[in-house]
């Protein structure tokens, strides 16, 4: 092979890994495959299409070696890629990063949606790693509850967003709390954090999600 064919393959696998993550809804599908994996019929109820669409998007997604496939019975479930699930969430993650350094429309719902929610420096990795393991936070996983037995931080509480309000006497005000969820810029995160000031707790947001968090080769839990 020439160097000029050789650097032509090179473009053509980036071409399509960027093709096959052009599309907002396959974007939702990686995010939601990075809490774990999922059958088509789950992922089309947690994405709102057709299974029909879920299957296409999912196809384009499994073609570009992103997500890999398994049976389960009659059922097929879907994973991010074994060997391209760390790459795949840093991916993600310099996809934000680009975003927000260069479209307006990014900067915009920061500043109005996110930062309106949450102006307080959120909490890093390595903070969270020292403040659990001197007992001294109390970490609230808002995510649906299917997500997090599929994986979670460790000893984290799970109360979803939609069940905050009837079970606020599960969180001490003792303890400051550590709220997350699927990653930056999840949403569930940002309201939990707003409903929970409001209430007289102090909280703050983890600045990543469970995605980075198992990324980084932290230990996570799963649900008996």
């Amino acid at each position: 092979m020439s160097s000029r064919n050789a650097a032509s393959t090179v473009r053509a696998a980036l071409a399509e890994v960027a093709k096959a993550l052009g599309h907002e809804h396959r974007i939702e599908l990686i995010e939601q495959l990075a809490q774990g994996p999922r059958s088509v019929d789950a992922l089309a109820a947690r994405v709102g299409l057709s299974v029909a669409n879920t299957s296409q998007h999912l196809q384009q997604l499994r073609h570009a070696g992103l997500v890999s496939t398994q049976r389960d019975g009659k059922r097929v479930i879907y994973r991010l890629a074994d060997n391209a699930e760390a790459g795949i969430v840093s991916l993600l993650a310099a996809l934000r990063h680009v975003a927000e350094q260069a479209t307006a429309a990014m900067e915009r719902v920061i500043r109005s949606y996110f930062h309106a929610r949450d102006e307080l420096e959120p909490v890093a990795a390595d903070e969270l790693v020292t403040r659990l393991r001197d007992g001294s936070v109390v970490l609230l996983d808002v995510r649906p509850s299917d997500e997090y037995s599929l994986g979670h931080l460790p000893g984290a509480l799970n109360i979803p967003l939609r069940e905050l309000e009837q079970r606020l006497s599960e969180l001490s005000s003792e303890h400051e709390i550590v709220a997350y969820c699927r990653g930056p810029y999840c949403v569930l995160s940002f309201e939990a954090v707003a409903a929970l000031r409001a209430r007289g707790f102090r909280v703050r947001r983890f600045e990543a999600g469970f995605p980075e968090w198992k990324a980084a080769g932290l230990p996570v839990e799963m649900a008996a």
